[in-house]
């Protein structure tokens, strides 16, 4: 084209684009044309306007263009025709001139752009498209007159341009007071759907499902917790040393894990006899029993193996079966047994006591495992029997008697006395009798015996100067106790005891002393002389 752009035309829309391709800011009104413009062309306060209103909303509409088909031309016309809407562009269309217009397809004829007002698009007579680049839709040179319609549409199209290049700069300056205002409300907001769909995935992950099983009751539960004690104690449970937890309470927690809590339970276990504090964490008596390895086939339970055992324990007596054996009436029998005592086995066994009859151990005591047993029969009798009591031996000091003289007053006499004693006979064997009970029948009487005190003389007239040391070395080698093989005679001068009583001596001679032996021995010589000693009786004068 040789004249300028039309206000609002084609040229300044496709000229406004390219310089948005390149980055460059749109010309100012009066501003020389640049790029692919005519030489020395300026552009129009309108086209300028145009340009602007292309570029500005350009950008908002790109995405129209495959919702509707108007969009299709925005690569042709001028931006603020396009947000201004099919009626301007069929306004435009009006008033350019069909002679010498080309199309898409090559010249068109006149007239032959058309606005379709039915469907809303442009077409261009038969072969469609829209208007070239760079055709004159504006006023038109000195001397060529438009047709009166085109005209008319030609200066609504300027007073349309004008008014909308201040509407641009003022919808620009409120777009540009109002992003700031529209991005501080959009920031909270993102940051609180931020902010709640990172809650929401940590609320997600953190919450898992597990089974805790409470003595055997199991239930599935949604928890929070790290680890086992952490859910333990959510739950408000408490456990002790003699409960079980499994797995234990530093375990972590994860998804699908099972969690077993058995609480312990006391039990006062009374086991064969012997009674002791146990704790187990069965529910039920033979629970308890498996547990603390009971043997409870054909034992005595004083609870029934079904019986539950509840948190606060139970007393317990089981007696375990046994074998003993008893040996009775010569025979051997062996049992098994669960009795609490060894009269309650006997009786198991058929076994009776009569009498006295009674056990080798305690009849009321335990009876235990491979314990004998033996029963013994037992007889009993009395026995009287008359038994002598001895007499009393009474000795009274006599002054008148020499010391070393005993002489007996009055002889004593044994008592009686009836005693009965009680006869045991054990499995045939009789026993050593037992005294029971003594009767005197006869009361014993006392001996008396005096004794002399008086001092004995120690010499003998016609007696005392002979050799009686040699006489006594010769008859007994010096020893006042000697005794002669036969136990006749004794002594340091051989008396027999005749003799020696007759002098006067008591008891036997040899138990006497030297003294008395000697002086016994003077007065024998002073009466008979050395006849009493046949062999040694010279040693008297030797």
């Amino acid at each position: 084209m040789d004249g300028p752009s039309a206000p609002g035309g084609r040229a300044a829309a496709r000229r406004a684009r390219e310089r948005r391709g390149r980055g460059e800011a749109p010309p100012a009104d009066g501003e020389p044309l640049t790029g692919a413009g005519a030489p020395g062309e300026t552009a129009a306060p309108g086209g300028r306007a145009a340009a602007r209103r292309a570029a500005a909303s350009g950008r908002g509409r790109r995405k129209r263009t495959e919702a509707s088909p108007v969009s299709a031309m925005d690569g042709h016309l001028p931006d603020g025709e396009a947000s201004g809407g099919r009626a301007t562009a069929r306004r435009r269309r009006t008033s350019v001139p069909a002679a010498g217009r080309e199309g898409v397809g090559g010249p068109q004829p006149a007239g032959a752009w058309r606005s379709d007002d039915e469907g809303g698009h442009l077409s261009g007579g038969r072969g469609g498209g829209y208007p070239p680049a760079g055709a004159d839709v504006g006023p038109y040179p000195a001397g060529q007159d438009p047709a009166p319609a085109g005209r008319a549409a030609a200066r609504r199209a300027r007073a349309a341009a004008a008014g909308g290049a201040e509407g641009d700069r003022v919808a620009a300056r409120r777009r540009r007071g109002e992003r700031p205002d529209a991005l501080r409300r959009l920031v909270p907001q993102a940051l609180v759907v931020a902010f709640l769909a990172g809650g929401t995935s940590a609320f997600i992950a953190g919450d898992k499902t597990v089974q805790l099983s409470v003595d055997g009751r199991p239930r599935t539960l949604h928890t929070f917790a790290g680890d086992v004690a952490e859910l333990l104690d959510d739950e408000g449970m408490a456990v002790g040393e003699h409960d079980i937890v499994a797995p234990g309470p530093h375990h972590d927690l994860a998804a699908g894990d099972q969690v077993i809590v058995r609480y312990g339970r006391p039990v006062a276990l009374t086991l064969d006899g012997e009674r002791r504090q146990v704790w187990t964490t069965a529910r039920t008596v033979d629970g308890a029993l498996r547990q603390l390895g009971v043997r409870a086939e054909g034992a005595y339970l004083s609870a029934s193996r079904s019986a539950p055992i509840g948190r606060q324990g139970l007393d317990l007596d089981v007696r375990t079966e046994r074998t003993v054996t008893f040996m009775a009436d010569g025979r051997e029998r062996t049992i098994r047994t669960n009795a609490a005592t060894v009269r309650e086995a006997l009786a198991q066994a058929g076994i009776g006591l009569n009498g006295q009859d009674t056990t080798s151990v305690d009849p009321e005591s335990f009876p235990r495992e491979g314990q004998t047993i033996s029963i013994m029969r037992i007889s009993a009798d009395t026995e009287t029997r008359e038994e002598p009591i001895d007499f009393p031996t009474e000795r009274r000091q006599d002054p008148t008697l020499y010391k070393g003289t005993e002489v007996v007053v009055q002889r004593g006499e044994k008592g009686v006395q009836r005693v009965t004693y009680a006869l045991r006979t054990v499995n045939g064997v009789q026993q050593k009798p037992k005294k029971v009970s003594t009767q005197v029948v006869k009361q014993p009487r006392a001996e008396i015996i005096k004794v002399g005190t008086k001092a004995r003389p120690t010499t003998v007239q016609g007696a005392d100067h002979l050799n009686w040391g040699a006489l006594a070395q010769c008859e007994a080698g010096g020893r006042p106790d000697a005794v002669d093989p036969s136990g006749t005679y004794g002594g340091l001068y051989q008396f027999d005891v005749r003799t020696w009583q007759s002098l006067g001596g008591s008891g036997r001679p040899q138990d006497a002393s030297s003294d008395e032996q000697t002086f016994r021995a003077k007065k024998l010589y002073v009466s008979r002389g050395a006849s009493p000693w046949p062999v040694c009786g010279r040693k008297l004068h030797g």
